[in-house]
C-alpha cells in the first residue's frame, strides 16, 4: 500500500495572493462573516481534506517585520481564528480544524482552555497551528513589554542580538506548549463521574495540579476544561531555520517547512531531523515518534501553464508588485501540482498544506482537481474508524501523563490528593496564575 499524503489547506481572508480580493470570483464583502468560513470549510471536507487551517495574528496584516504598512489596497483586518473555529466546529462533521493561536503575549492557560473547548464543541477535530510574534507594533498592543524590530538582514549575518531574541520567542512558545499540553493531561478522562447518587460530580483525586515554573510565566493548574477528546490536539509549527525547528522537535506533532526546489527539501529535512536528534525527541515519552514534515506552497490553478503565469502576473499587476512568500509560488496545473507533491512525498514528506492564492477559486480547484488526481494515484487512503484529528492523521493514541498506573501516581507531578478535596473553589479559579 501506498503511504498516504495527508492534505491541509491554509484558509486567509480571500486567498494569499494580496491582490486576491480583487479576483472576480472573491467575496471580500463576505470574509467578516460566519457563512463565508463555514462555506470554505465545507467545500474542503466534502473534497476530504484532512484539516484546515486559519491564519491569524495579534495585530493587523503587514509584509515582513517593519512598521504597519498604511496601504489602503490590501485585506486588512479578520476574524479571531479560534472563536472563528469554534463557530464552524457543529456545523462541519468530519474536518480537521487548526487555529493559528500566538504563544507571544497570550496567556498559555486561556490558550488551553480555548482549544479544549474547540475540541470538545467539534468532537475531537481540533489541532492548533503555534505561531510567534516578532513584530514590534504587536507588543505595543499590550504594552508588557517591548520587541525590536526584526531586520531580515541581521539574521542573514547571524547578528547575535537578533541570535537572542529568536531564542527568547521560541523558548517562550516552547514554555508555552508545556503547559498547554500538561493542562489538557491535568484532568483524566474519567475525572468527571457525575455520581448523582452521592452527589459527586468529579472525583479530586483525578484533577491534577501541573506546578510548572518558567522564566516567563508560572502555572499552578489544574485547567477549568476537561480533557479534550483527543487528549493531546495535534500541534503544528511552521519553521524556517533552526530555533524554530528545535521548537517543531521538543513541542509539535507536524512541522512545516517551506522548500523551494527538491534540493532544498532534503538539506531542511536533515536539519529538521538534526534538530530532533539535539533535543532527544527519541526519548521523550510524550511522542510515539519523529516529527511529521509537511511541506508548504502557494497555489495558483488554472487549465494550462500560460493561462496561470496571465493569472498570477494579472494580480501582481494589481498590487503594483510581483508576490513574494516564504513558501514557494506555483502557478500551473492541477496535474503539475499533483506532480510535486508525489516527487516531494518520495524526498520525505508526509503531508502538504497548500495556501490558495485566491479564494474561493484555488480552493475550488483542489476539491475538483488536486484531490481526485491524489486519490488515482492512491495516496488519500485513511483509517475508516478515524473519527478525530489524531486518528485521521495516524498518530497515536495521547496517554495523560498524570493517570495512575498500577496504583501510584505518575512521577512528573503529585495527583490531588485527599488533603486537597478541603480546597475551595478558588484553587480551580486561580488555577492559571501569572507570575509578572
Amino acid at each position: 500500500m501506498t503511504a498516504p499524503l495527508h492534505l491541509a489547506v491554509a484558509l486567509d481572508g480571500t486567498g494569499w495572493h494580496p491582490a486576491a480580493w480583487r479576483d472576480a470570483e472573491a467575496r471580500p464583502d463576505a470574509i467578516f462573516g460566519l457563512p463565508y468560513w463555514t462555506g470554505l470549510v465545507r467545500r474542503a471536507e466534502e473534497a476530504g481534506i484532512d484539516l484546515v487551517t486559519f491564519e491569524d495574528a495579534v495585530g493587523l496584516q503587514t509584509g515582513g517585520y517593519g512598521p504597519v504598512e498604511n496601504r489602503t489596497d490590501e485585506v486588512r483586518g479578520r476574524l479571531d481564528a479560534l472563536l472563528l473555529a469554534s463557530a464552524v466546529a457543529p456545523r462541519t462533521s468530519r474536518i480537521g480544524l487548526v487555529p493559528t493561536v500566538t504563544t507571544t503575549h497570550t496567556e498559555p492557560f486561556h490558550v488551553s482552555t480555548g482549544l479544549a473547548t474547540l475540541d470538545h464543541a467539534s468532537r475531537g477535530r481540533a489541532g492548533w497551528r503555534v505561531q510567534v510574534s516578532g513584530r514590534a507594533h504587536e507588543a505595543a498592543h499590550f504594552g508588557r513589554r517591548t520587541i525590536p524590530a526584526l531586520d531580515p538582514l541581521a539574521a542573514a549575518t547571524g547578528d547575535p542580538a537578533h541570535r537572542a531574541l529568536l531564542e527568547q520567542l521560541f523558548g517562550e512558545a516552547r514554555d508555552s506548549v508545556e503547559v498547554v499540553r500538561r493542562l489538557w493531561d491535568s484532568w483524566q478522562d474519567d475525572a468527571v463521574i457525575r455520581d448523582t447518587r452521592t452527589g459527586r460530580f468529579i472525583d479530586r483525586d483525578r484533577l491534577h495540579h501541573i506546578d510548572f515554573e518558567g522564566e516567563s510565566f508560572s502555572v499552578k493548574g489544574p485547567s477549568i476544561t476537561p480533557r479534550p477528546p483527543q487528549g493531546q490536539p495535534p500541534v503544528y509549527v511552521l519553521a524556517h531555520q533552526e530555533v524554530p525547528y528545535r521548537l517543531a522537535a521538543t513541542s509539535a506533532d507536524i512541522v512545516g517547512i517551506t522548500p523551494h526546489d527538491d534540493e532544498q527539501l532534503a538539506s531542511v529535512i536533515a536539519e529538521v531531523r538534526a534538530a530532533e536528534a539535539q533535543e532527544g525527541r527519541e526519548a521523550n515519552p510524550e511522542f510515539a515518534g519523529p516529527l511529521r514534515i509537511w511541506a508548504e506552497l502557494v497555489i495558483l490553478i488554472e487549465h494550462s501553464e500560460p493561462a496561470a503565469r496571465d493569472a498570477l502576473e494579472h494580480l501582481d499587476e494589481l498590487h503594483g508588485s510581483p508576490y513574494a512568500s516564504d513558501a514557494l509560488v506555483v502557478a500551473g496545473t492541477a496535474a503539475a501540482i499533483v506532480e510535486r507533491l508525489e516527487r516531494w512525498q518520495a524526498l520525505g514528506i508526509e503531508g502538504v498544506r497548500l495556501r490558495p492564492a485566491r479564494l474561493p477559486r484555488d480552493l475550488d480547484a483542489i476539491a475538483d482537481e488536486v484531490v481526485p488526481l491524489l486519490g488515482r494515484a492512491g495516496l488519500l487512503e485513511r483509517p475508516a474508524d478515524a473519527t478525530t484529528l489524531r486518528a485521521r492523521l495516524g498518530l497515536p493514541e495521547a496517554r495523560n501523563r498524570y493517570e495512575r498506573r498500577g496504583g501510584a501516581a505518575s512521577a512528573e507531578t503529585d495527583a490531588v490528593s485527599d488533603d486537597a478535596t478541603a480546597e475551595t473553589d478558588t484553587d480551580l479559579e486561580t488555577a492559571g496564575s501569572i507570575r509578572a
